[in-house]
């Protein structure tokens, strides 16, 4: 099992980075349309260019596997914060699903935290 450990750590790196970075690039492209959401939810419209910079930074950072522990931090604080703003809605089940998965998202960026990125990364070949 020992040798699988390494080939897990970057398949899960690569997954869950994947939609980050997607997800950055996306919003490149419609940024007012993103803006317009984010102030119809009570956040201020100018913070797209911060979030952009977290999820397409902090993903490469992951996917990379450098400064892996401070990305993770940072992407499962981005996660929590944003299913509280965007997705916690008792009501509606939908919302509510997006909710689940964005806890279950910062849960694995928390192993990320505690396990480190593994030994296929820039921070596993330096040592």
């Amino acid at each position: 099992m020992k040798m699988l450990t390494p080939w897990a750590m970057l398949a899960g790196r690569v997954l869950i980075s994947y939609f980050f970075i997607l997800s950055g690039l996306s919003k490149i492209g419609a940024i007012a349309g993103t803006q317009g959401y984010m102030e119809m939810m009570g956040v201020p419209g100018i913070l797209i260019y911060p979030t952009i910079l977290v999820e397409v930074l902090g993903g490469l950072a992951v996917l990379i596997g450098y400064q892996t522990r401070i990305a993770a931090v940072l992407l499962a604080a981005f996660c929590v914060l944003s299913g509280f703003i965007f997705h916690f809605d008792l009501a509606d089940q939908m919302q509510m699903i997006s909710f689940n998965k964005n806890i279950s998202i910062a849960a694995g960026f928390l192993l990320l935290v505690a396990m480190g990125p593994g030994s296929l990364s820039i921070e596993g070949r330096k040592g």
